[in-house]
C-alpha cells in the first residue's frame, strides 16, 4: 500500500514544544476524519503540508502510534487505525459514565475569577467554526473540557477522558460545518458556561449528557439528532 496524498493541514510554524503541537494537530486531524482511517500517510508528505521536516512528524506519530491511533508500516509511513460501530458506542458510554458526573460535581468549586478564561477557551471552539477549521475546532473542544474536568483535581480520571476523547471519531463534522449546525453546536459551550456561572449542577450534568449523544451520534456519522 503507497502512501496516500495528504489533506491541507494547518501550518505548524516555529513554536515552542513542536513536538508537541505536531502530535496534537495529528491527532485532531484523525478525530475529524481529515486523516482518514485505514490510509497510509508518509512523514515527508505530512511534513510538507505542516511546514515542518519529517523527523519531528516521526515522533509525533510515535507517540500516536502508542495510544492507538496509528500503526506503523515500513518503508511506507503509518496508517491511521479503524474504530467499529461497536467501539465507538463503547468509548461514548464510557464517557457519559464519567464526564457529565465529574462536571456537575466540579460546578460548585470552580473560581469565579476563572469565568473569563474559560468564556475565552469557550469562543475559541466557535471562532474556529466560524473560520471552517476543523482541526482547530477538535483541539479547542479538547482543551475546553479538559480544562473544567481539571477542577476535580483527578489526574488519572483526566487521562482516561483524554485517551477516551482521542480515540473517538467524528467523521460527521464536515457535513455539519457546510450545513451551520456545528456552530449551533459550538455555541453550547457558552450554553455550558451560562449553567456553570449559576452554579446549576444538575443542569450542567444534563447538558453534557445531551453533548456527548450529540458526539456519538450525528457528530460521528450517525443518526443522532441535529445539535
Amino acid at each position: 500500500m503507497s502512501p496516500a496524498p495528504v489533506p491541507d493541514l494547518p501550518d505548524i510554524g516555529r513554536r515552542e514544544n513542536l513536538r508537541d503541537r505536531i502530535r496534537e494537530a495529528l491527532r485532531a486531524a484523525i478525530i475529524s476524519g481529515k486523516l482518514e482511517p485505514g490510509i497510509v500517510y508518509s512523514a515527508p508528505a505530512l511534513g510538507a503540508q505542516l511546514g515542518v521536516s519529517p523527523t519531528p512528524v516521526r515522533e509525533a506519530m510515535l507517540d500516536l502510534v502508542k495510544a492507538g491511533l496509528v500503526v506503523t508500516h515500513a518503508n511506507k509511513g503509518f496508517r491511521i487505525t479503524e474504530m467499529s460501530e461497536e467501539d465507538l458506542d463503547d468509548l461514548a458510554a464510557v464517557r457519559l459514565l464519567i464526564e457529565p458526573p465529574t462536571v456537575r460535581n466540579v460546578v460548585p468549586v470552580i473560581p469565579k475569577e476563572d469565568f473569563p478564561e474559560l468564556r475565552a477557551l469557550a469562543q475559541a471552539i466557535v471562532d474556529a467554526v466560524e473560520c471552517g477549521d476543523l482541526v482547530g475546532y477538535i483541539e479547542a473542544d479538547h482543551v475546553f473540557h479538559l480544562t473544567l474536568l481539571g477542577y476535580s483535581g483527578n489526574r488519572f480520571l483526566m487521562d482516561v477522558v483524554s485517551d477516551l476523547r482521542s480515540r473517538t471519531r467524528l467523521l460527521g463534522l464536515t457535513p455539519l460545518l457546510e450545513s451551520g449546525r456545528l456552530g449551533r453546536s459550538a455555541a453550547e459551550h457558552h450554553e455550558l458556561l451560562d449553567l456553570v456561572e449559576a452554579r446549576d449542577p444538575a443542569g450542567t450534568e444534563l447538558l453534557m449528557h445531551r453533548h456527548i449523544g450529540h458526539v456519538r451520534g450525528l457528530w460521528a456519522g450517525g443518526a443522532g439528532d441535529t445539535p
